[in-house]
């Protein structure tokens, strides 16, 4: 620090001591050498964008297999960028944590498919075996036994299935291609096939057109009674390129559950999944255990680095996100020439990297103020002690023991906490 003299006299450029380095070296420990000699470990999410259908609330960008069959050459265009990926940012001996196959419907492929897939990633990555998880989304009619066998041999150990509801008139409103029967059928085969191999979730989406409080406790009852170890319960947004939007907002054609509903829908489900033991790790998913949780996403909010594979993909390296080109026949262009499919990043400021571990750091209801400081060299709780105190006088978070805790009032308005302390860790020196 310079020695600033008093304002009443005149500086003495004398007086300010030499500073011959910052931080000084008594701070400097041979614990930081051994934590930068680690390799530190790495996610990947594939992406698989192509669908049997088109959902009505779908908002991604994804692509009809009835249009676009294309999936032997994406198959080969992704194996290809796993390649080109792993040599152009020296990946090959970083640890992998946790794998996630995303779309789309991933579980559409064929089982060649990922039996070359798993492939060139085993051949690519040398600790590719010592991974904590491989999560693959999977949908009600895109699964058969064999496949089923076919994943489970290749080391998939979390299946998440797509069910967002279990009511008939619900799922027909929703353009979904299966029905209640073909939900349960599925469901229970990949429990037979997955037994002491995977773990299974179940995505329920509150809020569906047509969604009365009713219908609703019939889902969460029925996701239940599966006995499947998470469930996750998302809340349905109509964005303005999906068929809700224009048939329940624009045209009001259909019925919308409006935001009061919403909140009924998710208090019930907490309610429900916490008298059936079911724990939360966030604001949206309960499980059984903790060893339940999505590796992945946990991970990837805490700020561990993770790669985007795919077409659209996109992903977070060291001070930059990166991300694919969303054009199917570009990527596949790209990346035959030997290229990155890459098209657009950001630099992340050091306040970026704060706003973000906070934001996302908030979904998994505890917060570690600790580990904070020793990132940042900042006290959150004295940085952001207006908005903590205010969250804390009205319910929504505790704070004791170096740590934010979500309260149930927290957990059942979602991101609200995480928000209120980002935007004002944002502005604060705007």
């Amino acid at each position: 620090m310079i020695a600033i003299a008093d304002p009443k006299t005149k500086l003495d450029a004398q007086r300010i001591p030499l500073t011959p380095n910052y931080p000084p070296f008594k701070k400097w420990k041979r614990s930081a050498v051994e934590e930068k000699l680690q390799d530190r470990s790495i996610c990947l999410y594939i992406h698989i964008p192509f669908c049997t259908q088109r959902c009505s609330f779908c908002y991604y960008k994804t692509v009809d297999l009835k249009e676009r069959p294309e999936v032997n050459p994406y198959v080969d265009a992704l194996c290809k960028e796993i390649k080109l990926v792993s040599d152009r940012f020296d990946l090959e001996n970083r640890p992998i944590h946790a794998i996630y196959f995303g779309g789309g419907t991933p579980s559409l492929l064929q089982e060649h498919h990922f039996e070359k897939i798993f492939g060139v990633l085993r051949d690519t990555f040398k600790q590719f075996d010592n991974r904590k998880q491989l999560a693959l989304e999977a949908e009600p009619l895109t699964i058969s036994r064999s496949k089923l066998d076919v994943l489970a041999q290749l080391g998939v150990t979390r299946l998440s299935m797509g069910i967002q509801s279990f009511v008939e008139d619900i799922i027909k409103l929703s353009g979904r291609g299966h029905n209640q029967k073909q939900a349960y059928r599925a469901i229970e085969m990949a429990q037979q096939a997955g037994q002491g191999k995977w773990t299974i979730n179940l995505d329920l989406l509150s809020g569906l057109a047509g969604e009365t409080d009713e219908t609703w406790q019939e889902s969460v009852r029925c996701a239940i009674k599966t006995g499947v170890e998470s469930i996750t319960v998302y809340q349905m947004e109509a964005f303005t390129n999906t068929d809700f939007y224009k048939q329940g907002v624009r045209d009001d054609k259909i019925n919308l559950p409006d935001a009061e509903q919403e909140k009924g829908f998710m208090q019930y489900a907490m309610g429900e999944l916490s008298r059936n033991n079911y724990i939360p790790w966030s604001f949206f998913t309960y499980t059984k255990n903790n060893s339940d949780r999505s590796e992945y996403i946990y991970n990837i909010w805490q700020g561990m680095e993770f790669y985007g594979l795919g077409v659209s993909a996109f992903g977070s390296m060291d001070r930059f996100l990166l991300q694919n080109t969303s054009d199917l026949d570009k990527y596949g262009e790209i990346v035959e020439a030997g290229e990155l499919p890459l098209v657009r990043g950001y630099k992340f400021t050091a306040q970026d990297l704060m706003v973000r571990d906070v934001l996302l750091g908030m979904k998994i209801l505890r917060f570690d103020l600790n580990k904070f400081k020793a990132q940042y060299g900042f006290k959150l709780e004295s940085l952001c002690a207006e908005p903590l105190g205010q969250l804390e006088s009205e319910g929504f978070i505790t704070i004791s023991n170096g740590e934010i805790v979500l309260t149930d009032k927290g957990i059942l308005h979602g991101d609200f906490v995480g928000h209120t302390v980002s935007e004002y860790l944002r502005k604060l020196h705007n």
